[in-house]
C-alpha cells in the first residue's frame, strides 16, 4: 500500500515496479476512471477486470493468460481503449546511453526529446529527458489533463535519464515535464530541452513532430557549397531578423512560406550570396531577437511549422543563396519553464554564479565541463546543419566563452586549473564542435563573432587553433566606423583607423560585419552615423559601403542598410520600404546591387581575400587629403582592380596614381555617380595610362577624384 500511495501522490520514482504486468497480475494507475479491463492485444478477448485498489484510481487484478494486451478504460462518458505505457520494455539502447554519457551522440536529436514513432507494432510518442537529480519525472499534456501522476517515467540510472512511450499518442500533441526535484518539490513544469517543435509564443509547451522526412532538392548545391563558401569565393552576407525584414498590411510578421515568396527573390536579385537570420531557434522574450533561445532544436512557431522551415532553406538553395543561422551556446535565460536549474539543481549551468551566471544579460552560462551538456550543444549544432541543411552557424558571443573573467571585476571570477583567465573547456568545446562540423558536414561553414585578439580563431584545430572558417572582424568595423562618424576636416588626424586592419588582415580569415548590433540601442543608423549636410550623408555612405566592397574580407550588412534607413532597427516594425520612393535611398540600393556585382565578377576583389599576396597599397599615406589607393590582386592571370578612395568634400584634380599595367583603364564603378545620387562627375568611364613612374610603377593614371567618392577601376583587356 506504500507504493500505491506513493503513485496516487506522484512521489513514487520507478513506477515501473508497481505498474504494467507483474507475475500474471496487470496494475493500471487511472485516476477518474470507473473501471479498468485488460484485452488481448490481437483478437480483443478480455483476459480479466481489475479493481480498484487505491481510492485514487490504482487498479489491479490477474488476468487469465500472459500476451501483449490493451486496457479497456471506462471514463465517464465513453470508454477508452489504448495499449498500457507500462507494458514496454527498455527504449533506450545501451549505446545510445553510451554515447549520451560520453558526449558523443551526434544524433541525440532522433533520440532524446518527443519522437513519433512504432514500438512493437503499436504507434505513439517515445519520450526521453536528461534529468539525473530528479525523484520523479512525469510527461504531461492535454491528453492527460496535465496530471503528474497519470505517465511517470522509467528512470535510466545509468545515465541519469528517464524514458516512457506513450501509445497511440499522435504527433501535433503539446506536452511538458513534471519534475519532482532532489528536495521533493515540485517543479515550475518544463519545456523539452530537445523538442523539435514548440507552441506560438508566449505559449511555452512543446510539441511532438510528424516524423514524416522532408523532401529535399538541392542535392546540386549541396555538392558545389563548399566552394561557394570557401575562401577564395566571393561572400556577400544579408543579415536579417525574420520577424522585422517585411510585414504585412496587418503589420503581422510573414511565415516561412510567405517570406521566402519575397525574401529569397529580393537576396538573390541585390547580388547577396548568402541570407544570415538572427536566431530562428524559439526564444520566450521576442525582444531578445532570438539571442535568449530555449529550444535549441526548435525553429519559432513565430514563423510557422519546421517544415515551412526546411522548406525556405531547399527554396533558397534552389536560387542559389545559403543560408546561416546564428547560434547560441554562450548562455541561455532563466525563465522557468527553460533549462534553468532544469531537475532542481544547477544541470546545465555552473551552481557558483561566478561561473554560472552571465552579469550582461542575466542569464546562466553553460557548463562546458560537463559531458551531456558539450554533447547536447554539439547535437544542436549538427541538427541545423545536417536536418535543416543550414550552410553555416554563426556562434554568438565567442569572446564572453574564451575567458573566465568576461565582463567581471577582479575576484568575482574562478581562475582555470591553471590560475589562468582562459576557460579551457570552452575552448576544448569549440574545438571539438568545430572538429566535428568538419568530419561530418562538408562545406559547412562556422563563423566567430569574437571580439578580442585571441589567436587562431580560424586556425585548424589539428594546428592548435579553435577551427572556425571565418572570424568577424570587430577591430575593423569599430575602426572604420569611427573614421567615418569623423567631420572630413577631421580625418587627416584618424587616417590610420582605416589603415590599421591591414596589419592583421591575414592573421584570420575574416568577415567585416555591418551588422544589427550597429543600429541599435542609440548607435543610430548607418546613415545617421555620416556627419554633413543630407548630400554629404549620402555620398559618405555610399564611399564608406563601397571602402567595404573592396577591402579585403567577406561582406556582412543588416537589413535596411542597404537603402541608407535613416532610424534605428526597430524589431517591432520593418524595413521601411518606402524610402525607395525617394532617389537616394534607391541610389543606395542600386550602388549595394553593382558593388555585389563588382565583387563577384571581379576575381582580384575575392579570390585572395585571406592572403597578403592579394593587397597592395599604392596610396596609404596622404592623410593631408584623406585619400586611399590600393590594388586588390587575385591569382595568376586575374587582371588587378585599382580602388580609389577621396573621404573629403573636395575634388581632387589631376591626382596621379601609379598602376602596374599601361594601356586603357576602365572605370568600373565610381559611387559618385548620378545612379546612385552622386554629382556624376569622374573620369568618364575609362582614363589611359601614362608612361609616368609613380609610386614605384613605370605606368601611372591622372585621375579626377570625385568629392566623398570611391572609385573601381581595371585594366581593359
Amino acid at each position: 500500500m506504500q507504493a500505491y500511495e506513493a503513485l496516487a501522490t506522484g512521489h513514487h520514482g520507478d513506477p515501473f515496479a508497481v505498474l504494467g504486468p507483474h507475475d500474471g497480475e496487470v496494475r493500471s494507475f487511472q485516476p477518474g476512471a470507473r473501471g479498468v479491463t485488460v484485452l488481448a492485444r490481437e483478437g480483443g478477448e478480455e483476459l480479466g477486470r481489475l479493481e480498484r485498489v487505491h481510492p485514487a484510481g490504482l487498479f489491479a487484478g490477474r488476468v487469465s493468460r500472459q500476451v501483449p494486451y490493451r486496457l479497456r478504460v471506462e471514463w465517464p462518458g465513453l470508454p477508452q481503449e489504448t495499449e498500457d505505457p507500462y507494458s514496454f520494455g527498455l527504449l533506450l539502447g545501451d549505446m545510445d546511453i553510451y554515447l549520451f554519457a560520453e558526449g558523443r551522440h551526434f544524433e541525440l536529436a532522433k533520440v532524446f526529446g518527443a519522437q513519433a514513432m512504432t514500438v512493437d507494432g503499436i504507434p505513439g510518442v517515445r519520450f526521453a529527458l536528461w534529468a539525473p537529480n530528479a525523484r520523479r519525472v512525469s510527461v504531461v499534456g492535454d491528453f492527460n489533463g496535465w496530471d503528474g501522476r497519470r505517465h511517470p517515467m522509467r528512470r535510466r540510472a545509468e545515465a541519469g535519464a528517464w524514458e516512457l512511450f506513450i501509445p497511440r499518442l499522435l504527433p501535433g500533441a503539446t506536452y511538458k515535464y513534471e519534475i519532482l526535484g532532489a528536495d521533493g518539490q515540485v517543479l515550475p513544469l518544463k519545456a523539452d530541452p530537445l523538442a523539435l517543435m514548440t507552441e506560438h509564443p508566449p505559449a511555452t509547451a512543446s510539441r511532438v513532430m510528424d516524423p514524416a522526412e522532408f523532401a529535399w532538392s538541392d542535392q546540386a548545391w549541396m555538392a558545389r557549397r563548399g566552394a561557394a563558401q570557401a575562401p577564395d569565393a566571393p561572400i556577400s552576407v544579408y543579415e536579417v531578423h525574420a520577424g522585422s525584414w517585411w510585414r504585412d498590411a496587418e503589420g503581422e510578421a510573414p511565415d516561412w512560406d510567405r517570406l521566402a515568396d519575397r525574401l529569397i527573390p529580393y537576396v538573390q536579385g541585390m547580388g547577396f550570396t548568402h541570407v544570415e537570420f538572427l536566431p530562428v531557434m524559439e526564444h520566450p522574450f521576442g525582444g531578445s531577437w532570438g539571442y535568449q533561445p530555449l529550444s535549441m532544436f526548435a525553429p519559432s512557431a513565430r514563423f510557422g511549422s519546421p517544415t515551412g522551415f526546411a522548406h525556405f532553406v531547399d527554396r533558397a538553395h534552389a536560387a542559389g543563396i545559403g543560408v546561416i543561422l546564428d547560434w547560441v551556446p554562450a548562455h541561455f535565460p532563466t525563465d522557468a519553464h527553460g533549462l534553468y536549474r532544469f531537475d532542481g539543481t544547477a544541470l546545465y549551468e555552473h551552481a557558483d554564479p561566478r561561473e554560472g551566471f552571465h552579469r550582461d544579460w542575466n542569464t546562466a552560462i553553460y557548463n562546458f565541463g560537463r559531458n551531456e551538456v558539450r554533447g547536447f550543444l554539439l547535437a544542436s549544432a549538427l541538427h541545423w546543419l545536417e536536418h535543416y541543411h543550414v550552410d553555416g552557424l554563426r556562434v554568438d558571443a565567442v569572446a564572453s566563452m574564451l575567458y573566465r573573467d568576461y565582463s567581471r571585476p577582479a575576484g568575482e571570477w574562478i581562475p582555470n586549473r591553471h590560475g589562468g583567465r582562459e576557460n579551457l573547456e570552452a575552448v576544448a568545446f569549440l574545438q571539438e564542435m568545430n572538429a566535428v562540423v568538419a568530419e561530418r558536414c562538408p562545406g559547412a561553414v562556422v563563423i566567430a563573432e569574437e571580439s578580442t585578439a585571441w589567436p587562431g580563431v580560424t586556425r585548424p584545430t589539428q594546428e592548435g587553433g579553435l577551427g572556425f572558417q571565418y572570424k568577424w572582424n570587430m577591430g575593423w568595423m569599430h575602426d572604420s566606423l569611427h573614421y567615418m562618424e569623423e567631420d572630413p576636416v577631421n580625418r587627416r588626424y584618424h587616417h590610420d583607423q582605416m589603415t590599421f586592419g591591414l596589419v592583421y588582415a591575414w592573421s584570420e580569415k575574416f568577415i567585416l560585419p555591418l551588422s544589427h548590433d550597429e543600429v541599435v540601442y542609440g548607435k543610430g543608423s548607418l546613415l545617421g552615423k555620416m556627419p554633413g549636410d543630407e548630400w554629404q550623408k549620402f555620398a559618405n555612405l555610399r564611399a564608406y559601403l563601397s571602402f567595404m566592397w573592396t577591402h579585403p574580407g567577406k561582406k556582412l550588412l543588416f537589413m535596411g542598410g542597404e537603402i541608407a534607413q535613416p532610424a534605428e532597427w526597430n524589431h517591432d516594425a520593418s524595413v521601411n520600404w518606402p524610402l525607395l520612393d525617394d532617389a537616394r535611398h534607391r541610389g543606395i540600393q542600386r550602388l549595394l546591387h553593382d558593388l555585389n556585382e563588382a565583387y563577384r565578377s571581379i576575381p582580384a576583389l575575392h579570390r585572395s581575400d585571406d592572403a597578403p599576396e592579394g593587397f597592395r597599397w599604392v596610396i596609404g599615406d596622404d592623410r593631408a587629403q584623406s585619400v586611399f589607393a590600393w590594388l586588390r590582386l587575385g591569382a595568376e592571370g586575374d587582371p588587378p582592380a585599382l580602388v580609389v578612395c577621396n573621404f573629403t568634400p573636395v575634388p581632387r584634380h589631376d591626382y596621379r596614381i601609379g598602376v602596374p599595367r599601361g594601356g586603357a583603364w576602365h572605370e568600373v564603378l565610381n559611387s559618385d555617380g548620378a545612379a546612385y545620387g552622386g554629382t556624376n562627375s569622374g573620369n568618364g568611364g575609362w582614363i589611359q595610362a601614362e608612361p609616368i613612374p609613380s609610386h614605384g610603377f613605370g605606368d601611372s593614371l591622372n585621375l579626377f577624384l570625385p568629392p566623398l567618392a570611391a572609385l573601381i577601376l581595371t585594366p581593359q583587356g
